[in-house]
């Protein structure tokens, strides 16, 4: 027995994310204009990457894997960020040809404001949802994104 068709097509949902990723960024630089921040969206993200290592500031290399770019790419992005003080590139310790990456007290108060931007945007458009429909949502992107059987 065949399966049923779908009720909508795959080509309206992938133009329906794409709207929706188009909303969620309008809306994260409006709520960015009056703090006078204006980053890439390469910037913000190599800045919240960066964020992620923690104790541990990452390698060029680490990033580039992160971003899915090549190392040129990454020393770009990092020169902007570093001209901007937000980063900063500081010796390994324990092998002092390696380079890694850190934040600055500039790019830690970035950083809280670009997720700060990026909860209201998100608040924001999803206002019209229930905490259920919320739930739901989350669950599928999560199926979406990690694929199925990834840890919920």
């Amino acid at each position: 027995m065949p399966s049923p068709e779908p009720t909508v097509s795959t080509t309206n949902l992938a133009e329906q994310l794409v709207r929706l990723t188009r909303r969620m960024h309008r809306a994260q630089k409006h709520h960015l204009e009056h703090l006078d921040l204006s980053f890439t969206p390469a910037q913000s993200r190599l800045l919240r990457i960066v964020g992620h290592y923690g104790d541990t500031p990452p390698r060029m290399a680490d990033l580039a894997e992160r971003l899915e770019v090549v190392p040129r790419a990454v020393t770009t992005l990092v020169d902007a960020l570093e001209d901007r003080g937000a980063v900063r590139r500081v010796p390994d310790p324990a092998n002092r040809r390696v380079i890694r990456i850190e934040l600055t007290d500039t790019g830690r108060s970035t950083l809280r404001a670009l997720r700060s931007a990026r909860r209201a945007a998100a608040e924001e458009i999803l206002a019209p949802l229930t905490g259920e429909q919320r739930e739901v949502l989350g669950g599928l992107l999560s199926t979406l994104v990690d694929g199925p059987g990834a840890a919920q």
